[in-house]
This record gives C-alpha cells, structure tokens and sequence, in this order.
C-alpha cells in the first residue's frame, strides 16, 4: 500500500499545489483590487464567495465522488480549474471575481475529499498517516510562497497591468498534473448503497467529533488571518510597497512548509498530542514578542518582517497532525463523508475570519493585528485541550 501510495504522491502534491495557488490568491487580489478602490468590506465579504460554496458542495459531493470514482473527480475539478485560470486574465469586472472564486472553491471541495480519501484508503496507521498527509499538505505551502513570489515579481515590474496573466501557468500545471493521473491506476473505496447524506452525517457525529470540528474552525480561523491579509497589513501599517508585501509575506509559506516537512519527518517520534500543543506554545511565544515590540514603542517594521512569518514554522502543523489524529480513527467507508466535515467547518472558519479582518482594516484598527490572532490562538489552545481530553479518555477504552 505504501509503495501503491508513493507512485501517486507527485500528483497529489500537485494537487494541492494547484489549490493553494488558486486559493491563496486572494492576498494578491485584495491587495491589487484595493488599489483600484475597491472597498475592504467588500473585498471581505469575497472571501466568502470562495469558502461558502466549499461549505455547501462539500456534504452532496460525497454521492457525486462514490458514483463517479475518486480519480475521475479529481481530474473533473482540475480541469475546470484550469479552464477558468484560462479565463481570468481576459475579464475586467469584479462581479467575474466573486463567480471565480465560487468555482473554484466548489472545485477545491470535490478535490480535497479525493486527496484525503485517497490517502486514507492506503494508510491506516496513525502517525503514518499524519507523516503522509504533512508531506502532501506541505505542496500546499509551497503553492503559497510560490503564488506570492511570482505574482510579486509581475506586479513590480514593468508588465504589472498584466498581473493576471499569471494565471495561465496554473492552466498549464493543471493540464500537467491531469495527465499524470490518467496514466496512474487509483484504487477506488468500495462503492456503498447511497443512503439520505444527512442520515449519514448524523451516524457518525458524537461529542468527540463536534469538539474536534471546533478545533479544525479555530485553526483555519487562525490560518487565514495570515494567508490572505498579511500582505495588506505590511502594505497598510508597516509601510511597504505591494512587491515587498507579497515577498515578505511569501517567508510565511516558506517557514510554514518547513514547519510541515519537518513534521513529517520526526512526527513518528512523538506523541502526536504533545507535539500540537507545544506548536501553539509556541506560536503564543511569537506572537507575544511581537506585541511586545508594537506596544512599547519600538514599532520597528524590519524587525516585525522576520518575526510574523517565523509563525508559520509552528501553525502549519498543526492542520494535519488533528486530521490525522482523528482521521485514522474513522472507518474507511467513512472516509468521504468525514472528510467533508473537515472541509465544510475550514470554509467556514476562513469566511468568519476574513469578514472580521475586513471590519479590523476597515476601521483603521492595524494596532490589534497580533492581539486578535493571540486571542484567537488562545482560543484554539483552549478548544484543543478539551478535544485532547475527550481523545484519550475514548481511545482508553
């Protein structure tokens, strides 16, 4: 299964690569559509264009996915990825950006529940699978460090009114990765008798499963306040021009898929459990610095620069040591369904962050960026410890 698995892992990367490029634009896109005054509530409210249809499609592609195969889905939602990075650059207005993102979005829903079922019908031990899914969602990061460095080198230069073009490659790494899986055998779950999905979902929920979707809310909630508005707050409070923003802001990528290759490489030496919490210690740690420094008065902007990105070294574990945690412990037939859930609370974690950072920018309150994320931290490390007790008391009986 291993071996089945290691033939496929290009693909998947790729996967995930393509979906972090598309998604993880947004930072791009806000930051150049402000400057065509465009207004942070709305460009707020985008973000949900993007993470409702997640939400929505996630729960009925289960069915879509069980009849049509898993591959075959797969390679449905990167091609029309693809076409629709085809298409972007050619369209003005922005009523096309709420449309794309909603595309895409419903896109990223089918194809995640693939990835991961993928990867749980060919892994079944617990800290195998937190090393497979680290490596796979560490492609993630690398789609984010680089949608930022080549968006940021387009718009600095003398071609920046053709920022968009950009898309295009993601057209052709769409159409790369599409025939690597028509010519890679997939192995497919064994199709279930389609029951009433809601019946289903109510299955498998429990108290367990309720705490840890709390915990997967709070850490995407974390995740984006980051990933799509970091490089307006550089640009906004820190005084930067758009490419330094997008540079600085891609070093966040950069820590943060070292953060999830390191974990992949030394997670099977640790308890999963304490490994998570010491990342949140230790993202606590950071963000207490960085307050430090902004209240008392050495506001110096270099220094902040290095400091946020170093954040990405702990937080991006922390996604994938939970699932994994928990994902091993679901039966395989599940696999689908459950993975849906996942998806369903990310997007709404996303959404519920991004409209509140566009009330932060809105109203000017840049001096509480690293409050709010500290109190969002503390949130999550409350949420985690409560879903830790709950593990272990139910894995000891």
């Amino acid at each position: 299964m291993t071996t089945k698995l290691s033939k496929i892992s290009l693909p998947l990367k790729l996967t995930f690569l393509i979906f972090s490029m598309v998604l993880n634009c947004m930072g791009i896109v806000i930051l150049q559509l402000s400057e065509a005054k465009i207004t942070y509530d709305k460009l707020g409210f985008l973000e949900s264009f993007k993470d409702l249809p997640i939400a929505f499609i996630s729960l009925f592609a289960v069915n879509f996915i069980s009849k049509t195969g898993t591959k075959k889905s797969l390679i449905s939602a990167l091609t029309i990825v693809g076409i629709c990075s085809l298409i972007l650059p050619f369209v003005e207005v922005f009523w096309f950006y709420k449309l794309w993102f909603a595309i895409i979005g419903a896109c990223f829903a089918i194809g995640k529940i693939c990835v991961f079922g993928i990867i749980r019908n060919n892994i079944s031990d617990e800290k195998s699978l937190a090393k497979t899914m680290n490596s796979v969602e560490a492609s993630f990061m690398i789609g984010v460090f680089v949608v930022n460095i080549g968006f940021g080198w387009i718009i600095s230069s003398r071609f920046s009114e053709f920022w968009k073009f950009g898309f295009l490659s993601i057209s052709v790494l769409s159409a790369i990765t599409i025939f690597l899986f028509s010519k890679l055998p997939v192995s497919e779950p064994e199709k279930t008798k389609s029951e009433n999905i809601f019946k289903e979902v109510a299955e498998i929920i429990n108290p367990l499963i309720i705490i840890f979707l709390a915990v997967i809310f709070s850490i995407v909630f974390l995740e984006q306040s980051f990933n799509s508005w970091l490089p307006s707050f550089y640009k906004n409070h820190l005084k930067v021009n758009s490419f330094f923003a997008l540079q600085a802001s891609s070093f966040l990528a950069l820590f943060s898929y070292a953060g999830r290759t390191i974990t992949a490489n030394v997670i099977q030496r640790f308890s999963l459990s304490k490994y998570y919490i010491l990342c949140i210690v230790s993202i606590a740690t950071v963000l207490l610095i960085i307050i430090g420094i902004q209240f008392s008065g050495w506001d110096d902007s270099k220094i902040l620069l290095f400091l946020f990105p170093v954040i990405g070294l702990f937080l991006s574990p922390l996604y994938p040591v939970i699932n994994s945690k928990m994902i091993a412990t679901i039966d395989k037939s599940k696999a689908n369904l459950f993975t849906s859930l996942i998806v369903i609370f990310s997007s709404l974690g996303s959404s519920v962050s991004s409209i509140i950072m566009s009330v932060l920018f809105e109203n000017q309150l840049l001096n509480y960026y690293s409050v709010y994320i500290l109190s969002a931290v503390i949130l999550l490390f409350t949420i985690s410890l409560i879903y830790f007790r709950f593990a272990d008391t139910k894995f000891r009986k």
